[in-house]
């Protein structure tokens, strides 16, 4: 039957004519989705119209409006009718009688009614004291009667609508933002709202609202599709269950799936998650945009006071190089060329993460637009702003969404795709796969200090699940993607195999420790096999907590954890069996650096030599290199030794804002023939915040200035933080600083793990300096935002510390660094 002769019958044979065509409508299987609820909101129309001008006969200055869900036609087979009588206040008892003439044939239907009879005026009134209402009105929609009536009514509603829009936008935010509090997001439940939670038909109908109000515009690509599959889903649901029901429950999602001719209940899910994932991300964009524009127009009329009448110009803050922030977001600097820089997206996610700010939409959209591949296997650079994005806390969850948002993420990581937005059915996992994998690293950004190598902690968190995309146990599929993926992103052999081991045994601890009898020698030594060493032990210890915390609260307790810090305890004993003192670290000087170090004894002072790193090295010579490439560029100092050499170097070093990615400080012998003394050989490499690097004659000046005391780095220092304020953005972990027991015969080996930041080597070098001890060699690494340094020190006799001296010096550094 034709729609035509389906509006025909409906019109033709009163309400059981309208049933009748209703229900051929729903179950015909020709028509779903959008046709058919237009179809749907079409028929209904007709009937409604026809019972509307029976009833009114010669009444004038009145008509029937569909409002809400209705009046966008959104009709679900179960949905119910929002219906507003409008009349111009003149004969109330006919207007009753008419509105009885047509609520009751829909009620004898059983149809829900939403229902309202008001003027103009009275609509007016009621929108202004309940947003609820005024969003209702905001999708009126005429049906039958006086044209001009409904006509004025939207005008003058949409009229109120964007002249309050600076006092309701904040309400309406209000309310999305309560309603996601009890009903969740609906990205992550398996049982979610489809309307209700964050993500859902309410949200996408809010957005709509705040796009006519003229203050802000939602990001339009994809929003009309996710809203459809929804609706789409809906359909389904109220058509199997018979019910006008949005909560789609474990037990209806198999024949949802089917009504939509969808392979299972998981692909169901994953698209109700994709959808409501486009929608949640336009959601945060729209409301920042909101809040942009509010801030703007509140703040405009002092600026303009104040200059004058002039326009006010945007301040941009630098924080990377080709990243600046702008009116609160991260925005791209107007000198960065994307299409020319392949690491820009990470570094600028990096930033962002690090100074707990929102990534831009138009710059993410510009980098996906036109940015290159990266190389294979990525440049350092490209690794280590990795790890800084995945070592930023809460932060990066915000982040993540956005790259990913624009399909950056699995440009990045291919493998991402097999696990995005895939449920698991788990009452303990809170999360779906993908966001889990960010949870674990948000968790695991916070272990940091527990371990030797933060960058292989946060990594693995990345990867652990990595495997639940494929068949089989995930952890042995993940294994060989974690290689394979750890390899593309630069790391060198050994560290692969370690993250490919830590992706294997994420489970293994928390297992054996609940189901195994750790009496067992056997138990233990079977751990101790399958870690191999006592730093990845370190490392699986930090992985299994954060795993757990990421899973949800039913996954950990002491008690539980209290079990694996028992094995962990017995295995690293069996592990600790089989490792030999370590010898004092030693390396042959090249002939540039003894170069160097003669020509710092006969002048006396320092020597540096600044070298910038060449041209990138091709694929071939990259994947045949042993060791990942280093950062940024080479500095070689020699200097005789002397007392503060080493805060005098990191302080001069920051107050030329270069960050230092890796240090050694070593005393280098002199060859035979030199002049008796003692010379320090500092080899660093540093990188510039951002702009070009200064000139290697500036540094020596400088330098020679700190070493004298004639240069008040301190205080330089200081006087910049107060004109610049850093953005106090990521609140990382507390620094830790202990002495490492027997790790050397010659020295005291002071362990240092704490967030990098400007000045973080001078404030130690300086402490140590004050503590009266000798730093006889420093092994410095940055890793990602961590800093994990090392510092051979001695009395002033040339021997270890004895060990209460020891802790005091590692107590009082401590100390120094939280303050």
């Amino acid at each position: 039957m034709t729609r035509t002769n389906v509006r025909n019958e409906a019109e033709d044979s009163g309400p059981g004519g309208y049933a009748a065509a209703r229900l051929r409508l729903l179950t015909e299987g020709a028509r779903s989705g959008p046709p058919r609820r237009a179809a749907l909101a079409e028929l209904t129309d007709d009937w409604l119209s026809g019972l509307f001008t029976s009833a009114a006969g010669a009444l004038r200055g009145v008509s029937l409006v569909a409002v809400g869900g209705y009046g966008r036609g959104e009709l679900s087979p179960r949905s119910d009718l929002d219906l507003l009588l409008l009349h111009d206040g003149g004969d109330s008892g006919a207007v009753a009688a008419l509105a009885d003439r047509v609520w009751y044939p829909v009620w004898d239907l059983g149809l829900d009614l939403d229902h309202s009879v008001r003027t103009p005026a009275e609509a007016r009134r009621t929108a202004g004291e309940d947003l609820k209402v005024q969003l209702g009105l905001l999708d009126a929609r005429h049906i039958a009667g006086d044209l001009g009536l409904t006509a004025g009514l939207r005008t003058a509603v949409l009229a109120d609508w964007r002249n309050q829009a600076p006092k309701r936008l904040p309400e309406l935010q209000e309310l999305c933002s309560g309603r996601a509090e009890r009903q969740g997001e609906l990205q992550f439940l398996l049982e979610p709202d489809l309307k209700e939670a964050r993500g859902g038909l309410r949200d996408a109908t809010a957005l709509r609202a705040v796009a006519a109000s003229w203050l802000a515009d939602a990001p339009r690509e994809g929003l009309a599709d996710a809203r459809r599959r929804l609706l789409d889903v809906r359909d389904a649901l109220h058509l199997t269950t018979g019910r006008a029901t949005d909560r789609l429950a474990l037990q209806e999602q198999d024949q949802v799936a089917a009504e939509l001719g969808l392979l299972d209940a998981d692909t169901l899910l994953r698209q109700v998650y994709e959808s409501a994932r486009v929608v949640s991300y336009a959601s945060d964009v729209t409301w920042r945009e909101v809040g942009r524009v509010l801030r703007s127009r509140a703040v405009r009329p002092r600026l303009r006071a104040l200059m004058g009448g002039g326009k006010p110009v945007a301040e941009r803050s630098p924080l990377a190089e080709g990243v600046v922030e702008q009116d609160g977001e991260v925005v791209l600097a107007r000198a960065a060329r994307p299409e020319r820089d392949p690491v820009l997206p990470l570094r600028a996610a990096a930033a962002a993460a690090q100074a707990g700010l929102p990534l831009s939409l138009h710059a993410v959209r510009r980098m996906a637009a036109s940015v290159r591949p990266l190389p294979t296997p990525w440049p350092a650079e490209a690794r280590e702003q990795l790890v800084t994005l995945l070592g930023s806390g809460r932060p990066t969850v915000e982040v993540w969404e956005a790259l990913e948002a624009e399909g950056l993420v699995t440009r990045l990581l291919p493998d991402w795709e097999r696990v995005r937005c895939r449920p698991q059915r788990n009452a303990v996992h809170l999360w779906t796969v993908d966001r889990h994998l960010i949870e674990t690293a948000v968790r695991a950004s916070e272990l940091t200090r527990r371990v030797s190598r933060p960058d292989l902690l946060l990594v693995a968190a990345l990867l652990h699940d990595i495997g639940k995309g494929w068949p089989g146990d995930h952890s042995v599929a993940g294994e060989i993607i974690a290689q394979d993926v750890a390899a593309r992103i630069g790391f060198d052999r050994a560290d692969v195999t370690v993250l490919a081991t830590l992706v294997r045994h994420h489970l293994l601890l928390v297992e054996t420790a609940t189901r195994r009898d750790l009496e067992d020698p056997a138990t233990v030594r079977s751990v101790a096999e399958a870690v191999g060493t006592q730093s990845t032990l370190e490392l699986l210890h930090a992985l299994t907590e954060a795993d757990a915390l990421a899973t949800g609260p039913a996954a950990w307790s002491s008690w539980r954890g209290s079990l694996v810090a028992d094995l962990v305890r017995r295995v690293s004993a069996v592990l600790a069996g089989d490792v030999p003192d370590e010898p004092e670290p030693t390396a042959v000087p090249t002939a540039e650096q003894e170069r160097l170090a003669v020509e710092a004894i006969r002048t006396g002072g320092p020597v540096l030599a600044l070298r910038a790193q060449t041209e990138p090295p091709t694929e071939e010579e990259a994947a045949a290199a042993r060791e990942p490439e280093p950062l940024g560029v080479e500095l070689l100092i020699a200097v005789p030794d002397q007392p503060g050499v080493l805060p005098s170097v990191a302080g001069v070093l920051a107050m030329h804002r270069l960050t230092v990615r890796t240090a050694e400080l070593r005393a280098l012998e002199l060859p035979h023939g030199v002049d008796d003394g003692a010379v320090l050989l500092l080899n660093w490499r540093v990188a510039a915040e951002y702009g070009s690097l200064p000139q290697a004659t500036r540094l020596r000046a400088d330098l020679v200035r700190a070493l004298d005391g004639s240069l008040d780095i301190a205080g330089r220092l200081a006087e910049r933080d107060a004109a610049y304020p850093r953005r106090r953005g990521v609140v990382p972990p507390p620094a830790r600083v202990k002495v490492a027991p027997a790790a050397s015969r010659h020295a005291t080996v002071i362990e240092v793990r704490a967030q990098d930041a400007p000045g973080l080597l001078f404030r130690i070098g300086r402490a140590l300096e004050d503590a009266k001890v000798r730093v006889r060699s420093a092994h410095v690494s940055t890793l990602g935002a961590n800093a994990v340094d090392a510092f051979y020190v001695t009395g002033p006799a040339g021997l270890p510390l004895p060990g209460e001296e020891a802790a005091t010096v590692a107590r009082r550094l401590e100390e120094t660094l939280r303050a």
